[in-house]
């Protein structure tokens, strides 16, 4: 019996010839993460250890979610992260103003690729593998011990198939399809199994795309979400991963607990209701909602096609006068590339409030907290009650074309409506 990629990625790193889902395994990593709320706990617990860091060069420090710090509290978490990494001279540590949001930084900076495997003490660590590794979170004595030792121990998942057919339509994106897909099984419907995304409608996905979709695997309950390597993926990690990689393929005999088909041609633009990722909508069957914010950004949709969406979207227009319209690019080169490409200039002239890169209003430490009964159409993961400020608050989840067209009307909408 062949194995799927989740298979033998974990196999490669666990000196295996071949591994079978349930098996309990100990590997080798290549990357160990934590920010600025994970990285304090998990240095108490690696302190005791008594030993030295594995390796310097394979462990990523970002202090992403409360930064610049918002409070006396929080200045003190990244003090501790700040001491750390240069206590133990840590390579990749990302300080403000150098850094960005962390999901967003590690492929750009090329330290995760293909056939990797990465650990990191935040459950959205499974976005790498878009790149065709396999990457998941863990806790934060995992994390202690992994940084000591370079080591984590897994339970090989099962793996669910998604089939992708058809051709993405212009208006949809890596959100609609993966919002798509956990309506379809659920916000359990993958608990601790792998996604492995497949088909020829992976033809029309962008980077962008699959970043989003390999994010929001955890939001369906998985272990973690993983596309193979074709021309784009090629592309993409091409003068940007320098160390050794290996490119991995499923099997023609690979097996699968189950094979979900979606058919991308028929996608329409979607939302997730309150409070659950799962809880989707098509937005022209929903009726009038009206909002009181849009955030645009996260490790989810903070890329520079994101804002590209956006700007499109709101050039020439307005933010309409009831709703605030926040803007967080995934780092500062995406910040960069986007002034070098005008989107910051016709954002800021729509009317949205530009912020540095930071994980704040998605996981409601800052910049972008909503009061009771205020609504949020927004392009992070997760909507769950209180998520953003106030438990009788209300975070609708969608992507960039979504969330603009709705800044501009003022409830939820779709692009094709602005027009």
């Amino acid at each position: 019996m062949g194995m799927n990629m989740t298979e033998k990625i974990l196999a490669r790193h666990a000196g295996l010839e071949t591994v079978v889902p349930g098996q309990l395994i100990n590997c080798q990593l290549d990357m160990v993460l934590a920010n600025d709320i994970t990285a304090p706990p998990a240095i108490k617990e690696f302190e005791k250890i008594g030993r030295p860091v594995f390796d310097r060069t394979k462990i990523a420090l970002v202090p992403d979610h409360f930064t610049p710090n918002k409070d006396i509290k929080t200045a003190g978490l990244t003090k501790a992260v700040r001491d750390f990494a240069q206590k133990h001279a840590i390579v990749n540590y990302f300080e403000v103003g150098r850094m960005g949001i962390e999901h967003v930084i590690l492929p750009e900076k090329g330290l995760v690729g293909p056939g990797m495997l990465t650990i990191g003490a935040d459950s959205h660590t499974c976005t790498y593998g878009a790149v065709g590794g396999f990457s998941t979170g863990v806790g934060t004595t995992d994390l202690a011990v992994a940084l000591a030792t370079g080591e984590a121990w897994f339970k090989v998942p099962e793996t669910i198939k998604v089939e992708l057919q058809g051709e993405k339509p212009e208006g949809i994106n890596g959100k609609d399809v993966i919002l798509t897909l956990i309506g379809m099984i659920g916000v359990d419907g993958a608990l601790y199994k792998a996604l492995e995304f497949a088909g020829e409608g992976l033809a029309s996905l962008s980077m962008t795309d699959r970043f989003t979709i390999a994010n929001m695997a955890i939001e369906a309950g998985g272990k973690n979400g993983i596309f193979p390597v074709d021309e784009k993926t090629r592309a993409y990690v091409e003068g940007r991963v320098q160390r050794e990689y290996e490119i991995i393929a499923p099997d023609e005999d690979a097996s699968y607990a189950q094979v979900v088909t979606i058919n991308l041609s028929e996608l329409r633009p979607v939302v997730a209701f309150p409070h659950l990722p799962g809880n989707t909508k098509r937005v022209e069957d929903i009726g009038e909602i009206e909002i009181d914010q849009v955030v645009i950004g996260s490790c989810t949709n903070g890329r520079l096609e994101d804002l590209e969406i956006a700007a499109k979207i709101l050039a020439g227009r307005s933010v309409h006068p009831r709703v605030r319209c926040i803007v967080v690019p995934g780092s500062q080169q995406v910040y960069l590339d986007a002034m070098k490409a005008g989107y910051i200039e016709v954002l800021v002239h729509a009317g949205a409030a530009v912020s540095t890169p930071t994980c704040g209003p998605c996981m409601g430490g800052h910049m972008g907290i909503l009061a009771a009964g205020e609504r949020c159409v927004s392009t992070t993961n997760r909507n769950f009650r209180g998520r953003m400020g106030h438990v009788d608050s209300e975070v609708y989840l969608a992507g960039p074309h979504v969330a603009a067209a709705s800044a501009v009307l003022g409830r939820i909408a779709t692009p094709e409506e602005v027009e």
